[in-house]
């Protein structure tokens, strides 16, 4: 019987605890890098990098990615960044602030920005998944958010977003001079209009490769006006958007159709 080497034994799980504390260490301050500060949770942040194509198993023996953190992340963002535009712009009305913000939390904006951090290289995603969805850089922002949330409270999310993500890489002189998104210019549309507006997700199918695929319908006053489809629920809604958006310049029937359901506008005696 061979004799158990214990020096042998010991010299590896030092190495292994070497090689773990590094990758953590690695981690730590790639986070500090792009936020200031060093992870009190590094939980949330390793969550914060797995894509849902590569999921992980939890302590208790759940599968997990960072698709509740996108959530989270996009909800604060969404907070965050309206009332920084309402204190930045405090004469400008609320279709303007809409469509800038807009302009700030779309996907393209945020992709570009997990670009700049290089979130990517930190994403746990399968090959496939990485090649095939241009917006993982953008959602790991949004999860990204999530995290120092839950980590370090909103008082610094919200300095995080305000600092890190608008004035260190946003113009917003020229994103406000820029053309807004789809949906962005549709709300505002019905907001002039005193138009309803609903998103409805009526499909999700898998295409060839396994891939979800979302299918959003437009209604606008009831009326189904388009829809459209997305390897994201946004990318749906931006689909749809565009249709409906270019169906009301160009089919007049359906946008007096549109506009016939729009609310009364109160006059002075009701107001």
């Amino acid at each position: 019987m061979k004799t158990l080497d214990y020096t042998t034994l010991f010299d590896r799980i030092i190495s292994v605890v070497k090689f773990l504390f590094a990758k953590e260490k690695e981690l730590y301050v790639f986070i500090h890098g792009i936020t200031g500060f060093y992870p009190l949770h590094i939980e949330y942040y390793k969550l914060a990098f797995v894509h849902r194509s590569l999921p992980v198993k939890t302590a208790d023996g759940r599968w997990a990615n960072n698709e509740r953190l996108e959530f989270l992340g996009d909800a604060i963002l969404d907070a965050v960044v309206g009332a920084y535009l309402y204190d930045r712009y405090p004469k400008k009305h609320e279709g303007f602030l809409t469509s800038t913000r807009a302009k700030i939390v779309q996907r393209e904006s945020l992709n570009r920005i997990g670009k700049v951090f290089r979130l990517e290289s930190h994403v746990r995603a399968s090959t496939h998944s990485s090649s095939h969805n241009s917006y993982i850089s953008g959602n790991a922002v949004e999860a990204l958010v999530g995290a120092i949330y839950l980590d370090r409270g909103y008082k610094a999310c919200k300095e995080f977003i305000e600092k890190k993500i608008i004035a260190d890489n946003l113009d917003l002189r020229e994103l406000v001079k820029t053309e807004q998104n789809y949906k962005s210019r549709l709300i505002e549309w019905t907001q002039k209009y005193r138009v309803q507006i609903e998103f409805q997700l009526i499909d999700t199918i898998n295409d060839s490769e396994g891939n979800p695929v979302f299918r959003t319908a437009v209604l606008l006053g009831g009326i189904f006006a388009a829809d459209g489809e997305g390897y994201s629920k946004k990318e749906s809604h931006q689909a749809a958007s565009k249709k409906t958006y270019e169906r009301l310049k160009k089919n007049q029937i359906f946008r007096e159709q549109v506009l016939s359901t729009a609310a009364p506008i109160p006059n002075a005696s009701q107001q």
